[in-house]
């Protein structure tokens, strides 16, 4: 068997989600159709991360198995001829045995876009979360800091019947470019929702309803209710994924 390799972008706007779901479009569901159609074959992928409806992706990360053994650069081709433009792969290449893009993986980078200012820009209206009110960004980067290291993320995500809450977060970085915050955060894996949740609340922190103090209380409750909103979902993007040194 075959094992393939792909770096995967995506717009999510029009599609239910990264995961496979019957009856609806996800993207997950539009490769695996195209891939069937180019290896005459049922193929079942796995992601890196399962993303929302509505979540973008820049560097997504799909294996597959197969019986059949292609040229990686042509299954580039005709997959982007098949499945763009709301799909594009980025890369493709034969991954070393046993690699699976899911639970190879070391951690995972997502990056949240606000368009902090008065007038919403219909141009990026699917990509940025317009907040027109004024946020304070230093006091939303002293509340992340609360957050690194490895804890019970049960206050920021849903967790799944019979998984471990528990989360290693490596980084966040808040940076502010004129009207454009954008924060990204590392971490081993996250909890689903659980990006959207730690934004809502550090926008909450922002803007002055939350005080930077109150988030480690927020993360050691353990209860949702303790946090913020969450934040809506157009604004989020999975940037990358890493893997060992043997995976790459």
């Amino acid at each position: 068997m075959a094992n393939y390799r792909l770096v995967v972008a995506y717009d999510g706007a029009g599609f239910h989600g990264f995961q496979r779901q019957p009856g609806l479009e996800t993207v997950q569901g539009s490769i695996e159709s195209a891939l069937a159609h180019l290896f005459s074959e049922e193929i079942k992928t796995t992601g890196a991360g399962r993303t929302d409806a509505g979540v973008h992706a820049l560097g997504q990360v799909v294996s597959f198995r197969s019986a059949s053994s292609k040229d990686p650069a042509d299954v580039q081709r005709r997959l982007n001829g098949m499945c763009g433009p709301a799909i594009a792969v980025l890369e493709s290449s034969e991954a070393p045995e046993g690699f699976d893009a899911r639970f190879s993986a070391e951690a995972r980078t997502y990056e949240f876009a606000i368009l902090n200012r008065e007038v919403l820009d219909p141009f990026s209206r699917h990509t940025t979360w317009h907040h027109p009110g004024e946020l304070d960004t230093t006091l939303m980067g002293k509340a992340a800091q609360a957050l690194l290291g490895e804890h019970s993320f049960e206050s920021f995500g849903r967790v799944e019947e019979g998984k471990s809450p528990m989360r290693r977060i490596e980084s966040i970085d808040i940076e502010q470019d004129a009207d454009l915050i954008t924060i990204r955060i590392t971490a081993n894996s996250f909890l689903q929702q659980m990006v959207r949740s730690i934004v809502g609340t550090l926008v909450k922190v922002g803007e002055g309803d939350i005080h930077p103090d109150d988030m480690d209380k927020i993360l050691h409750a353990r209860d949702r209710s303790a946090a913020g909103p969450v934040a809506p979902p157009h604004g989020l993007f999975l940037v990358s994924v890493s893997y060992p040194e043997e995976f790459v």
